[in-house]
């Protein structure tokens, strides 16, 4: 009886062990075991993030067109203004003086030199009636051979030295009188002067904020120099420099997701509405811009801003990661897809690409699977074990085309 049981648990024994050797066969027989994922399909976005900095549209550069003593600065940065406000006021004391004498020289005129005229021409004219009656009455004692032809002709040259002399002050009345040249010349000299002392006093000709001072009570100012810079009030952009790579999948009124570095939990909202028409090739960047509207409270010139713009966006597509991608020219790639069993060799067609996630728009089908080995061969026979996608199994399979790119 003891016999028996021996030779039973022994024939069990010889068949687990052929089942053990057969499994092993078998497994041998199907490949190794090699990471995969499963082409599935998904929402994708395609996006591209990079850092950017807050700018005006425009800024405009106070200066100064005379050379002159800061004695007033009624603005600092952060301040807003309006067109006609008061900035800075310069003390220009040459300027002054031309002004006080241009006005004493047109007062001299109107009081003093005119009436001087005109009484002038009345003497003269009373001279000149004064000559001619002699002269006439000399040139009838002439005729009555009472007098002599020399005692005649002094007389005659009396009465045209009167002549000359009044027509002189005739013509100096003329040019004095109101709206005439000499009038026009210091009224001309008089509203220059104003003019070049309205300049001492700097006024905003736009709306906006002041972002800079380069200038303080006491300070000499010359022409050439920028005393404030103020942001023109208006459409605020967010100025981003991307590597020129991402040209090709850019394009204007593409939408934008923005974060202000100093206010991590607030998002807001903007709109590609420039790309530069020229590549830096230092860095080898193009600068776009955002419009932002509407514009955050929160927001200063020239402010670090995270921003991600969407370049694409599919409801559904087949994604796979771009490690399963390889042999990729343009949009044309192979996969080493897993087929009855063995590793097959497939081309496919690349759509949104990114550094995480790539769109396959022909060549598989939704849960297949693509391996992730670079040795197997193909036609090899192999198994797979399923690989998480990038980011976690649940991760959207959002696609992301760089890293953030700060400004020098």
């Amino acid at each position: 009886m003891i016999v028996n049981r021996f030779k039973s648990w022994k024939s069990i024994l010889v068949v687990l062990v052929v089942l053990a050797a057969g499994l092993g066969l078998y497994r041998f027989w199907q490949g190794p075991v090699l990471p995969a994922y499963q082409v599935r399909s998904a929402p994708l976005i395609q996006n591209v993030v990079a850092t950017g900095r807050v700018i005006s549209t425009s800024r405009a550069q106070v200066g100064s067109e005379v050379i002159g003593t800061v004695v007033e600065r009624r603005v600092r940065e952060g301040d807003k203004v309006q067109p006609g406000d008061v900035l800075i006021v310069l003390r220009v004391d040459d300027l002054v003086a031309k002004q006080n004498e241009a006005q004493a020289a047109l007062e001299q005129l109107q009081t003093a030199r005119r009436p001087q005229a005109q009484a002038a021409l009345r003497q003269a004219e009373s001279q000149l009636s004064q000559a001619s009656r002699e002269a006439k009455r000399r040139r009838a004692l002439f005729d009555s051979v009472s007098i002599s032809r020399e005692v005649k002709e002094q007389a005659e040259n009396q009465e045209n030295t009167a002549r000359a002399a009044a027509e002189q002050a005739r013509l100096l009345v003329a040019s004095l009188a109101p709206g005439e040249s000499e009038e026009s010349i210091l009224l001309e000299r008089l509203a220059a002067a104003k003019a070049m002392l309205l300049k001492t006093t700097l006024r905003s000709q736009v709306a906006g904020t002041v972002l800079t001072r380069n200038v303080e009570p006491g300070d000499l100012v010359q022409p050439g120099k920028t005393l404030l810079e103020i942001a023109r009030a208006g459409d605020t952009e967010v100025q981003v420099p991307l590597d020129e790579r991402n040209l090709n999948v850019l394009a204007l009124g593409q939408r934008a997701t923005c974060i202000a570095d100093a206010y991590p939990n607030q998002r807001f909202n903007a709109v590609v509405n420039f790309i530069a028409p020229t590549v830096d090739p230092q860095r080898g960047t193009v600068d776009i811009r955002l419009k932002v509207d509407p514009v955050p409270d929160y927001l200063r010139q020239d402010m670090t801003i995270s921003v991600n713009v969407e370049t694409g966006h599919r409801e559904q597509a087949l994604a796979v990661p771009n490690d399963a991608l390889s042999r990729i020219q343009g949009t044309d790639a192979t996969v080493m897809a897993w087929r009855n069993g063995r590793a097959q060799r497939v081309a496919v067609k690349l759509g949104l690409r990114g550094l995480a996630m790539t769109e396959i728009t022909s060549g598989l089908t939704e849960n297949e699977w693509v391996l992730t080995s670079s040795t197997v061969r193909e036609g090899e026979r192999v198994r797979v074990a399923e690989q998480d996608l990038p980011g976690g199994v649940t991760a959207s399979p959002s696609t992301r085309k760089e890293t953030p790119v700060k400004f020098n």
